[in-house]
């Protein structure tokens, strides 16, 4: 096993998330997703909202701005991650696809982009058609990337699904998958820890 391997309490899950607006609902869900994850034993690192307001991703220079090495960093050293995507016309916000391509300066790691992570895949939308598309454009991402998607992905439909200002939601159904895919994450980064490669 490689130092890069996490042991069993040594888990880190990066909570990618929200939009332009400080609280957003789709910030909100990946740190409901987030405190599922803290409460099965790991440290989640939370780069949500204006965090993620980065230069375009520019594949013709090495050059990147303080925010945006922070982003790579952490992903370099995560054991799985944790995306929110508010849906913008039928898809992912260019914001977050923006943030995920910025995943391409890990190509060359011995771990290139995120190879043997699993990615809990969320979406926030204004009615169901958006939340369901925008939820298929994550995943489909994260295969690109390598990833692994959770087997349970949480399409949060913000029509009927309110968030509170301390991010807690009435609505069980969409608590209980966002808690579910947080403690998937964690449950897949341990598993592949206590394997060999």
């Amino acid at each position: 096993m490689s130092s890069n391997v996490p042991t069993m309490t040594d888990v880190t899950i990066v909570a990618i998330g929200g939009s332009t607006r400080p609280g957003s609902s789709s910030e909100m869900a990946v740190r409901l997703a987030g405190r599922s994850a803290e409460k099965a034993g790991a440290r989640v690192i939370y780069i949500t909202g204006r965090d993620l307001i980065l230069p375009i991703y520019d594949t013709e220079t090495t050059e990147r701005t303080d925010q945006a090495s922070t982003l790579v960093e952490a992903i370099r050293g995560a054991n799985g991650l944790l995306v929110a995507s508010p849906g913008y016309h039928g898809g992912i916000s260019g914001m977050i696809k923006n943030a995920l391509d910025y995943i391409e300066d890990l190509r060359e790691d011995e771990r290139p982009y995120l190879h043997n992570r699993a990615v809990g895949c969320i979406s926030v939308a204004y009615g169901w058609q958006a939340t369901v598309s925008t939820l298929q454009q994550i995943r489909q991402v994260t295969h690109a990337l390598r990833g692994w998607p959770t087997p349970l992905g949480a399409a949060v439909n913000s029509q009927t699904t309110k968030f509170a200002a301390d991010g807690s939601t009435e609505d069980e159904a969409a608590a209980s998958q966002l808690a579910s895919i947080g403690e998937q994450v964690v449950e897949f980064a341990r598993m592949r820890a206590s394997s060999p490669e």
